[in-house]
């Protein structure tokens, strides 16, 4: 008799590739980019013609923003420049700031107030409405 295995590959649930994304963002590292000084090989004039590996691709080369801090892995997240803040007010970049919105004084997300408010502080106000039903 025959017998068959089947085999698959299966993907980690959303939580666990959710949690390794956040890992790595809160270990982004700020680098800089320059061109290396090493050329792209030539074409070389075979029939199969020279793949230049991915990673090589483009010539370039990450340092650390910090010359303290070691250079980016191929796994680890970088960026180039700082995200903009998002507590003031700046039309150009479309940002509507924080000031004047409401915040949930209890969370510790980004709704709360100790995030939002970006330590300009916050006045908590208790509301009474009264409703008629039925």
């Amino acid at each position: 008799s025959c017998t068959v295995k089947t085999c698959w590959m299966r993907l980690p649930s959303f939580r666990s590739v959710g949690d390794a994304l956040k890992d790595r963002f809160d270990g982004a590292s700020r680098v800089m980019m320059r061109n290396s000084d090493v050329d792209v090989p030539a074409q070389r004039n075979d029939a199969v013609p020279h793949r230049v590996p991915r990673r090589d691709r483009y010539s370039l080369q990450l340092r650390p923003h910090n010359p303290e801090h070691k250079s980016p892995g191929v796994k680890d997240l970088v960026y180039l420049e700082p995200s903009p803040g998002f507590c003031v007010k700046n039309p150009r970049l479309g940002i509507p700031g924080t000031l004047g919105r409401t915040c949930n004084d209890t969370s510790i997300g980004v709704d709360g107030c100790d995030l939002m408010c970006c330590g300009r502080g916050y006045r908590t106000e208790t509301l009474s409405v009264v409703e008629r039903c039925n």
